[in-house]
């Protein structure tokens, strides 16, 4: 899907460029940035290898009175593959904290509403560890402050992590030779029936949008995706959950095959003054399964908090 934006990018200090994208709605491109400069911010985070049509429904929703900003992780989109081959949680929340001072300066200098997917989750809640003063607020959708099920405390659970992360490593001299293989699945007419099959992919998920995110998929470096992967089943952001102090939505996907629904109501329990959304005919694709509702959502959720004005409500 196609967007009217302006595409702007940040530096890190080794030179990779990483992009953000601002929408425009139906602005003229001359008086874009001018005219949005005054609006409520939201800065939209990826989950890992997401491709940008998955928030589509947020930004037709939210683009006509928002100023509303998405950006690519290093090595996704149109953002440089990391110069020094980092793609660890910090350097992706290091890259958040330049596009959130940026899209600020251009705009009143207010802190954004930060909505988080997947992955997202837990590099926004690291940027709310190290700069809160960045953070507005908060919907985290369908992510975890951790890898899945990390937080459980069992001698199981442990070596099952420790585990995958060796077989990860390990795994990742084989990418020359499994990438084509990939790439031929992703292109083929058995990737979508596949996710359907599995139980992945909900009935109303859209062929169109899934379409895109394996064709995605496709042209994203491989090294990228795998040590973005790698990273970030290192480390935890659950002590920074519980510190929050930011109004916070979390919204999770009754049928997340990827994580696990028990992962989202630790989180709730974490924090308890968190608004709470409980999308009950949707998988880990949820913004594209149950995209108008989720929308609306975020939106109610700003009024109710009184983040934005009372008009802007549905």
């Amino acid at each position: 899907m196609s967007y009217r934006r302006v595409t702007r990018f940040v530096t890190t200090p080794n030179g990779t460029r990483i992009a953000y994208h601002t929408h425009s709605g139906n602005l003229p491109e001359d008086r874009a940035e001018q005219e949005m400069a005054s609006r409520p911010a939201v800065l939209l985070t990826n989950g890992i290898g997401t491709s940008e049509n998955f928030w589509r429904y947020i930004v037709a929703n939210l683009e006509q009175d928002h100023r509303v900003v998405h950006w690519n992780y290093r090595g996704h989109g149109h953002s440089d593959e990391a110069r020094d081959g980092d793609y660890s949680v910090q350097a992706h929340m290091e890259d958040l904290e330049r596009v959130t001072e940026a899209m600020m300066a251009l705009g009143n200098g207010r802190p954004p509403h930060h909505i988080a997917f997947s992955m997202g989750v837990r590099v926004v809640l690291e940027l709310y560890r190290r700069r809160p003063d960045l953070v507005a607020a908060l919907t985290l959708i369908a992510g975890p402050p951790s890898a899945p099920g990390a937080w459980r405390q069992g001698l199981g659970m442990q070596l099952w992590l420790r585990t995958m992360k060796r077989a990860m490593h390990a795994a990742g001299p084989l990418l020359p030779w499994v990438t084509p293989m990939v790439r031929a699945f992703l292109a083929s007419p058995l990737a979508y029936p596949a996710g359907r099959f599995t139980g992945a992919l909900r009935p109303r998920a859209p062929r169109a949008d899934l379409d895109e995110f394996f064709a995605a998929l496709r042209q994203m470096s491989p090294e990228a995706y795998w040590k973005t992967l790698e990273g970030l089943m290192v480390g935890s952001s659950w002590d920074v959950m519980a510190r929050v102090q930011v109004p916070t939505q979390i919204i999770a996907a009754a049928h997340d095959q990827l994580v696990p629904l028990s992962d989202m109501e630790r989180m709730r329990e974490v924090l308890p003054h968190a608004r709470f959304l409980l999308v009950e005919d949707a998988g880990h694709a949820g913004l594209v399964e149950a995209g108008s509702e989720i929308a609306d959502a975020v939106r109610i959720f700003l009024v109710e908090q009184g983040v934005e004005p009372a008009a802007m409500a549905p």
